[in-house]
């Protein structure tokens, strides 16, 4: 299997807008400051490592303590500045935000190297992103009879919504302003109840099987082809996982899918024994055992979504099997936020609080 790989330049488009130079003079940081609108000036070296930042501020102070506009700007430049990694959370770095006052923070991998740039500004009102999204929800859900005999598992009511639109909002707070719905068993329902939705704050259209086509298999019923990942997501899950740092990984890595895990602890009820050739050499009692499951979120590359024929059922995991079988990178990113997967009456009462 080849390896994971960055792209050559991964500092482009809007972020470019924001760096200068460890060679520039103040005033070129002056117009990138007015150029990028984002309040701060990344300074990065030649190879895209980000040596400082410089806000309004620090320029403002250089001038009144006698800098000149055409003074070199390295000195004055601020090598303390806080950063994080393209794993941090939205959350994490929401806190971060809040704890030290500070309305950006840049995303850096590990040599250093500048991947993108956290706005105050966009973690609360997110910027409209290109990536469209499906979501699955033409399941029966005839583990959960006979509440789904009149509603389709998507369509019920957690605190009041229903989950599958918790799920539309969560994709429209990262951005995500066009969505698909697949839909089978009492589609009709979902589409009474979404329309076109524009009360959600996005495009939702409709993906009608007219058979179960599995979770891959929908994605043959797209009206074009996508021009950027495409967000998968199963239309039971209650969860607040970040897609915004999953997108980020995906961009920043470009394997042909991401897959959403969850850390997964079991404890053995029993003392568990290991031997060799009858001789015990280890004795474990109740040993506890990590697991990484599915957690039902992907991202696909449209080179991927095109390889889906028409017509024809098709499970995520048979999909992605395919591109490991091919040698192609597949990525792995660690859901460590709120999840549950209501596919059992035991799911179902944790999400409404009334587990037993």
């Amino acid at each position: 299997m080849s390896s994971p790989r960055l792209p050559a330049d991964p500092v482009d488009g809007r972020l470019a807008a924001c760096c200068v130079s460890t060679s520039a003079r103040l005033v070129d940081a002056m117009r990138v400051l007015d150029r990028g609108g984002a309040g701060i000036a990344l300074v990065t070296d030649e190879t895209h490592r980000l040596t400082g930042t410089l806000t309004d501020g620090d320029v403002r102070r250089a001038l009144l303590n006698g800098a000149l506009v055409e003074s070199p700007l390295l000195p004055f430049v601020r090598s303390d500045f806080t950063s994080v990694s393209p794993e941090a959370s939205r959350a994490e770095v929401l806190d971060l935000m809040q704890s030290l006052l500070i309305r950006q923070i840049p995303v850096l991998d590990d040599a250093g190297r500048l991947l993108g740039l956290h706005l105050l500004h966009e973690i609360l009102g997110a910027v409209e992103r290109e990536n469209w999204a499906v979501v699955m929800a033409g399941g029966r859900g005839s583990r959960l009879d006979p509440i789904t005999n009149t509603v389709p598992k998507p369509m019920i009511r957690v605190a009041g919504r229903p989950i599958l639109e918790r799920l539309v909002l969560h994709l429209v707070s990262f951005g995500i302003r066009r969505v698909f719905l697949s839909i089978n068993y009492l589609g009709h329902l979902v589409e009474e109840h979404f329309g076109d939705g524009s009360r959600l704050g996005c495009r939702v259209e409709y993906l009608r099987e007219d058979q179960p086509l599995g979770t891959a298999g929908a994605l043959s019923l797209l009206p074009e082809k996508p021009n950027a990942p495409i967000v998968v997501m199963n239309g039971d899950l209650i969860t607040q996982a970040d897609l915004g740092s999953m997108l980020l990984q995906h961009s920043t890595v470009r394997p042909m899918a991401t897959l959403g895990v969850k850390s997964y602890f079991h404890t053995v009820p029993f003392g568990c024994v290991e031997t060799v050739n009858r001789r015990v050499i280890r004795v474990q009692e109740k040993p506890q055992l990590t697991l990484k499951i599915n957690a039902g979120i992907y991202i696909l590359a449209p080179e991927v979504v095109a390889r889906v024929s028409p017509g024809r059922a098709m499970a995520m995991t048979v999909l992605i099997d395919d591109c490991l079988a091919r040698g192609e990178d597949i990525l792995a990113f660690e859901v460590g936020d709120d999840w549950i997967d209501v596919g059992q009456r035991r799911d179902l009462g944790r999400a409404t609080g009334q587990e037993t």
